[in-house]
């Protein structure tokens, strides 16, 4: 077990404790939410109310029988999203929220959609509020923007809607997922999900201090899309390594100064942090000198358990924080679906993630089948959840380190960890050491912090690290110590190759060319896939 030793203020670096223990489930798509400032009234213990249920997989029809034996009904299930639409008494709320396959009940707020009437200075969702509430604006105004700076982005790859659009703005790395075998798909945002991040990590329409105008954290910070996920966000543990191991190999070539990785989703991984590839991928990453951003999860209170590489201590995990539709802090909350921690492994602080303003991706995935809700303004998307909340930690992230380029990770970690703001409402464990202020964060002294937390080794199962987050190809689940090729991987040569950043040659990695326009070898989808080899 190891801490985080601060050598010049010890005394406020407090303990950060390894952790042994499985992951909680955490979806690549952040939630999405209908673009709205109204807040449902709390009815008295004796009335009914309807509310949003969200449950673990496979849980939808127990959870249905559950609320009706507390005397509720179900009016809609939202099977895509293992949610329902419920009217129950709300004294028989607390029941429902502790029910086996419960991951989070919340009141189903009247909507007032916001059209030509939005008005970002009265959204406290907005990304003009977002830098307002976290310090990125003041960060600004002293000068540091991003620039100069990259941010990886492994995720659904990123569109060129405005504000991302500026020549150069995204540098698209290769293309690992499902789609990059079609000119037509390849580096395309089919999902929603990595322009949303992108947008909200350096986003820039060219005027920072306007408030028509949508611009992220880190607005002169540059993005470098590794696209992993395809339109339904279907990926795998060995494509998301291969992305990271990539990030560790380029981040210094020529034209490239990749200093933060954003990891806006994650896996429940069966096994500790200690022996997770995963987990161990995203350590080297940190160890070679890039802030590893990473998603708590989305799972609220279901399992406690951060997801993985969350679970590892080495890099920054982050919840999410509820406003409210508040400028004060003094009422903020963690949202339910904000992944809490065990008590040993928490969130190290969070960040907006509760109805933020993102970018759209018309014809995505997201919008399609969010859009009627969550869109808003033809350009704009509304969405909640931990992914949302890390690419806020990113961005301030790419500002400190436009500020002090000399920072290690762990002097970012210490400084913004140190300087987070207390919320005084919201649980302590779920909070961390609070909400995120880049502003305070950049007008501290760099401490001389080291983390000696156990490290990884990454010689654990690659099966295990997918935990219950599997592919599958015609019925078939992707099981056992194999890439997506269905290629033998053995945990321990990769581990070996991760460490002396030689796991990619040329555009080969674990033995098959992932990168370029094809895929040589045995195809993903090929006949390897479709046999009970797998199993």
């Amino acid at each position: 077990m190891g801490e985080f030793v601060d050598l010049t203020r010890s005394a406020r670096s407090g303990r950060l404790q390894a952790l042994v223990a499985a992951l909680a489930v955490a979806a690549l798509l952040a939630v999405p939410t209908t673009s709205t400032s109204v807040v449902a009234p709390s009815p008295a213990s004796g009335e009914s109310a309807r509310f949003v249920v969200r449950t673990s997989s496979g849980a939808l029809a127990a959870v249905g029988d559950r609320v009706a034996s507390l005397g509720g009904t179900v009016d809609r299930e939202l099977r895509g999203l293992g949610a329902a639409i419920v009217t129950m008494p709300t004294g028989a709320v607390d029941k429902l929220r502790r029910s086996a396959g419960v991951l989070g009940v919340t009141p189903d707020a009247r909507l007032e959609l916001q059209g030509a009437r939005y008005d970002a200075n009265t959204d406290a969702g907005s990304m003009y509020n977002v830098a307002q509430v976290t310090g990125a604006k003041r960060m600004w105004g002293a000068g540091a923007t991003g620039k100069g700076v990259d941010v990886a982005l492994i995720d659904s790859g990123v569109a060129p809607v405005v504000g991302l659009d500026a020549p150069g703005k995204v540098v698209n790395g290769p293309d690992l997922s499902f789609e990059s075998q079609s000119s037509a798909t390849r580096y395309v945002d089919t999902f929603g999900h990595g322009t949303f991040m992108a947008g909200i990590i350096a986003a820039n329409e060219g005027s920072f201090s306007s408030s028509t105008t949508y611009t992220g954290m880190a607005p002169e910070s540059r993005v470098i899309s590794l696209k992993v996920a395809d339109a339904q966000g279907r990926t795998d543990v060995s494509q998301v390594i291969a992305a990271i191991d990539w990030v560790v190999q380029h981040r210094k070539d020529p034209g490239l100064n990749i200093r933060v990785l954003n990891l806006s989703f994650g896996t429940p991984s069966l096994q500790s942090y200690v022996l997770d590839p995963l987990a161990y991928a995203a350590e080297v990453a940190w160890l070679k000198g890039v802030v590893v951003v990473v998603s708590a999860g989305n799972d609220g209170t279901g399992t406690g358990k951060l997801l993985n590489p969350a679970q590892d201590p080495f890099v920054l995990a982050v919840g999410a924080e509820d406003s409210r539709g508040t400028p004060s802090i003094s009422d903020d909350t963690i949202p339910d679906f904000s992944t809490r921690g065990d008590g040993t492994r928490n969130p190290d602080l969070v960040a907006p993630g509760a109805s933020l303003q993102g970018l759209r991706v018309p014809g995505s995935y997201a919008d399609v089948t969010f859009g009627s809700t969550a869109a808003f303004e033809d350009r704009f998307f509304k969405g909640s959840g931990t992914s949302q909340a890390a690419a806020v930690v990113s961005g301030a992230a790419a500002l400190l380190l436009d500020q002090r380029p000399w920072l290690s990770p762990d002097q970012v970690k210490a400084l913004l960890t140190q300087t987070a703001r207390t919320l005084p409402a919201a649980n302590q464990q779920a909070q961390g050491n609070g909400l995120v202020d880049v502003w305070a964060a950049g007008q501290a002294p760099a401490p001389l912090a080291v983390q000696t937390f156990l490290r990884s080794t990454g010689t654990g199962s690659l099966d295990a690290a997918r935990g219950s987050a599997r592919l599958v190809l015609d019925g078939v689940p992707l099981t056992g110590e194999k890439d997506i090729f269905g290629k033998p991987y053995s945990t321990v040569t990769r581990a070996v190759a991760e460490a002396t950043e030689t796991s990619w040659s040329g555009g080969a990695w674990n033995g098959s060319s992932w990168a370029g326009s094809s895929w040589a070898g045995s195809s993903w989808a090929g006949s390897s896939w479709a046999t009970g080899s797998w199993g």
